[in-house]
């Protein structure tokens, strides 16, 4: 579903913060995305995201290059790529209802399906009672489910989540990777970036890790350095 050959990526005309990073994504597939503070993780997130181009090298999203990907149809595209952000980006002046709305309604979909699948979904991570609340008025653990929920309600083939428990306890964190393991077996690939050590090792999925620029697979349950 994506693939990296010999990628590499700097901003303006600094230094490669990412260089020959060659990997593939596989259809179904769960990896934690790891590495230390700085070490790019969001920046290659951005890049599966389209975000991003790389500077150098290949990168292939759902069969399509992205190094010649008109603008145009970089939208229809990413609709298939779910993104849970760091930082939630749900807007305030609409309730939880209208935030995981917002995909649909501007994929054109009807109204009458928006309802369905949105409040499904909200039930889903368990917010079914909270349809009209505003963000402002949810704890930080059910904003972040919020998130996920407008990140997967349109059904994406491809859910990337950037350190998607940082700002929650122990318990929500738990809670939040067993939905993306949910996900998981209903056949998303899934990529998680994150540095909780906690999570890693009881959640045993194969790991990416940044180093100096690189990337490298690592078998599930591996220790952290």
């Amino acid at each position: 579903m994506i693939s990296f050959e010999n990628v590499g990526f700097r901003y303006g005309v600094g230094p490669e913060i990412l260089h020959d990073v060659s990997v593939s994504i596989e259809a179904g597939s769960f990896h934690f995305l790891t590495g230390a503070s700085g070490a790019g993780k969001t920046t290659l997130l951005n890049m599966m995201h389209l975000g991003l181009r790389p500077t150098r090298g290949f990168l292939s999203i759902l069969g399509q290059d992205v190094g010649t990907l008109k603008r145009r149809k970089v939208p229809a595209l990413r609709r298939q790529i779910g993104m849970v952000f760091q930082d939630f980006r749900l807007l305030d002046h609409m309730s939880a209802f209208d935030n995981v709305a917002l995909p649909l309604r501007l994929a054109g979909q009807k109204e009458r399906e928006i309802r369905r699948d949105v409040t499904a979904i909200l039930e889903w991570v368990g917010l079914g009672d909270a349809l009209e609340a505003s963000p402002r008025a949810l704890s930080g653990g059910e904003q972040q489910r919020v998130a996920i929920a407008r990140a997967v309600v349109a059904r994406p083939g491809i859910l990337l989540a950037d350190e998607p428990t940082g700002s929650v306890d122990e318990a929500i964190g738990q809670r939040i990777l067993r939905l993306f393991e949910e996900l998981h077996r209903l056949g998303t690939a899934i990529v998680i970036a994150t540095h909780n050590r906690g999570l890693i090792e009881r959640f045993p999925h194969a790991r990416l890790e940044l180093t100096d620029g690189q990337l490298v697979r690592l078998p599930g349950g591996a220790p952290l350095r």
